[in-house]
């Protein structure tokens, strides 16, 4: 086993199984004391099931993800130095990684605060029911401090720092708000999310930091982590689902993949694939377009973009006669395609990263012409007289 196929196992083994555990206790006993918390997912016209489910598995999401890293924290505090046991006995392929982990904790202290909050705000509205303006403006809040206070910026080789600094704070909320929009069906939001996690700690981690020409395990970490808690919790939530997200975990979620894709450093050691940079839209294709095509069905009916309903992309393909579990099934599948080709992006040349940008937006358009062409046979939500409270789904 080569170096860095060994380091690969451990920061799956270290990062994905706790967190797979914990997500798994957790959500379970949720899911079990719902109706005492209370967090039931009452059926209405703007949704899919038929009978009250318990929600608030975004829980076991987000205490899978903070407690594999509170213990990775704790573990690595102790283990560093030349005097320190536990470091000792560790192979100096992962004792040499010790001090640069070390060095990010507080940056990453600052992330988690984020996540707690924005977690905090989903389930104050799972459990209460909030208005979309005061969700809105926190959102924009968190992602403005994160961005600001820890100097994220897009890699998009655009000289303008303010720029770059509101274009981060707009990708965090418009990740936040599709990850929210996405969770309308079972296994669909966390299987997405899964998909990115996975192919996207697997691109990082063939991918060489630029200063170090090091695979880049803090972030793939931080991904490896959530595609484990979101693999406990896809235990319970694959169709038929006994426990849902909940905007507790759809908002940590789309937070926590937003964050990512900023942190990580897309162009290899070389500099010679600027074109990378890419790949967080080849990755996230999927829930960009459910986002803005229901955003502007909602608009061309004369409606709110924050009024709920069952027009989005799944709604549309069982419209147009899938099941639930087909269309489930099809958006991971679309998912999957747009993810291999951000998978080439750091492999290629400038010719083939035009064709895998090509592939990712002729998907995109033969999906929307497929709606276009059955956009007819689908009838149109039943509005007037149903009360219902605005949200971002």
């Amino acid at each position: 086993m080569t170096n860095d196929l060994f380091i690969a196992v451990c920061v799956l083994a270290v990062t994905a199984v706790p967190s797979f555990l914990i997500s798994l206790f957790v959500v379970g006993w949720v899911r079990k004391n719902a109706l005492q918390l209370g967090l039931m997912d009452q059926p209405s016209e703007r949704k899919v099931h038929t009978t009250p489910i318990p929600r608030g598995g975004g829980i076991g999401i987000a205490s899978g993800v903070l407690m594999t890293f509170a213990i990775g924290a704790l573990f690595t505090w102790i283990s560093n130095g030349e005097r320190s046991l536990i470091g000792s006995v560790l192979p100096e392929s992962i004792r040499s990684y010790l001090p640069g982990l070390l060095s990010r904790l507080p940056q990453f202290a600052v992330l988690v605060g984020g996540g707690i909050a924005l977690a905090g705000l989903g389930l104050l509205d799972d459990r209460f029911g909030l208005p979309w303006q005061p969700r809105l403006l926190i959102e924009f809040v968190v992602a403005g401090a994160v961005v600001y206070g820890q100097n994220l910026q897009f890699t998009a080789f655009i000289q303008l720092p303010w720029l770059t600094s509101i274009l981060s704070v707009l990708w965090i909320v418009l990740l936040i708000n599709s990850f929210n929009m996405l969770d309308n069906m079972d296994g669909l939001s966390a299987g997405v999310a899964t998909i990115v996690c996975g192919m996207l700690s697997l691109m990082l981690l063939m991918t060489s930091e630029e200063s170090r020409g090091q695979p880049q395990l803090f972030v793939a970490a931080m991904l490896l982590v959530l595609f484990g808690g979101l693999i406990g919790f896809l235990r319970y939530n694959w169709p038929p689902a006994s426990i849902f997200m909940g905007d507790a975990g759809s908002y940590f979620v789309g937070y926590w993949i937003a964050v990512s894709t900023l942190l990580a450093t897309y162009v290899d050691a070389r500099g010679t694939t600027p074109h990378s940079v890419l790949a967080p839209l080849c990755l996230l294709a999927i829930p960009i377009y459910d986002t803005v095509s229901v955003v502007f069905v909602r608009l061309r009916e004369g409606r709110s973009p924050f009024q709920a309903d069952k027009r989005h992309f799944s709604h549309r393909l069982v419209d147009m006669g899938l099941s639930k579990e087909q269309a489930v099934v099809a958006i991971h599948l679309a998912t999957l395609t747009c993810s291999i080709g951000a998978l080439l992006l750091p492999r290629t040349d400038l010719v083939g990263a035009v064709l895998v940008i090509a592939i990712v937006v002729c998907m995109l358009g033969l999906v929307s012409v497929i709606e276009g062409l059955l956009r007819k046979t689908i009838p149109k939500p039943i509005e007037p007289g149903f009360p219902e409270k605005e949200s971002t789904k």
